[in-house]
């Protein structure tokens, strides 16, 4: 019965307990053996990973601590192949009982320009939009949150997640291959809610942000962050093709125009907390993800564009609230 997976407990504690109906088959169905060409293998890295008591973690950590007491040499062996089967790691860095996971994306440094600006996340319900493998829904659970539901439509992201999760004692955390539109219907389900690395893979930018809003309580808290393009005047590019060599950017915004769209989508009191630039050694080649990353999108001996011409990766992180 859905009312004995911890997931719908935890949503009727949140006080959710009508998305199970909805929920439980959509689940079921995303999460079939034949739901991508992938699975079975993935599955069978999870059933590879040693059996092991939870023992302390540091949730709380630049490298997560998943699984804090170092493993003897033969399990470190295990779970790092099992691990190393469902890489690509975008998403960490993590350390499992001695195996560390060196992801793609130094996350912690993006949580470290994030977190000193967000509301105190303590007993609040937590949505993150495009969570990945769950990294930063662990920081936000270190960081008080209540319930944090996780929800990305990319399956190897959630197996990750799911394989973290065997060395994790009980937590109200959950990473759903879900689409944001997939949700059930929820007016103000959410304290917070971040959406992060996610405005820029839109076809309908505002579109988006007004689903976001929907999903926040009055005078919650969205946290948004995305690329934006330099400049002082309100302006937004559709690149022709690729984006530092990614198909899926569809249009971007500088920080003005973003601003002036999320006034549009509704949200007020906003506050422009971080604009970085994005460097290699926050996104780069690693042993856990060897194909292309950063250094390959930009262009030779100019760090400062792209591949194809545009400005390099730069990103804002803007916190508005509903109202």
């Amino acid at each position: 019965m859905p009312s004995r997976d911890p997931l719908f407990d935890d949503l009727a504690a949140a006080g959710l307990d009508g998305w199970a109906p909805a929920l439980a088959p959509l689940l079921a169905a995303r999460l079939d053996d034949t739901a991508h060409g992938d699975m079975p293998a993935w599955q069978r890295a999870l059933a590879r990973l040693p059996a092991i008591a939870v023992t302390a973690t540091d949730l709380d950590a630049d490298v997560v601590g998943v699984l804090r007491t170092p493993l003897p040499p033969a399990e470190q062996a295990a779970v790092r192949a099992s691990l190393q089967a469902l890489a690509p790691w975008r998403k960490g860095p993590f350390d499992v009982g001695g195996v560390r996971i060196d992801s793609e994306w130094r996350a912690d440094l993006k949580w470290r320009r994030v977190a000193p600006a967000v509301a105190a996340l303590d007993g609040r319900r937590v949505l993150d939009v495009g969570c990945g493998n769950g990294y930063y829904a662990l920081r936000m659970h270190a960081a008080g949150a209540a319930l944090v539901i996780g929800i990305d439509p990319t399956l190897l992201y959630v197996m990750q997640f799911r394989a973290l999760a065997r060395f994790l004692p009980r937590l109200p955390v959950h990473v759903l291959p879900l689409r944001l539109h997939e949700l059930p219907p929820a007016s103000g389900a959410f304290d917070t809610t971040f959406s992060m690395g996610v405005l820029y893979h839109q076809r309908a930018p505002l579109e988006h942000l007004r689903d976001l809003k929907g999903t926040l309580a009055p005078g919650g808290e969205l946290v948004l962050e995305t690329l934006v393009l330099p400049g002082d005047e309100a302006y937004a590019r559709t690149p022709r093709e690729r984006y530092a060599r990614m198909r899926n950017v569809w249009l971007l915004p500088s920080l003005p125009e973003l601003e002036t769209w999320l006034l549009r989508s509704g949200f007020r009191d906003l506050r422009v907390v971080d604009v970085s630039q994005t460097t290699t050694s926050e996104q780069r080649r690693t042993a856990w993800m060897t194909s292309a990353s950063l250094a390959d999108a930009l262009a030779p001996g100019d760090p400062a564009r792209t591949v194809e011409g545009w400005p390099a990766p730069r990103r804002a992180v803007v916190i508005s609230r509903a109202p």
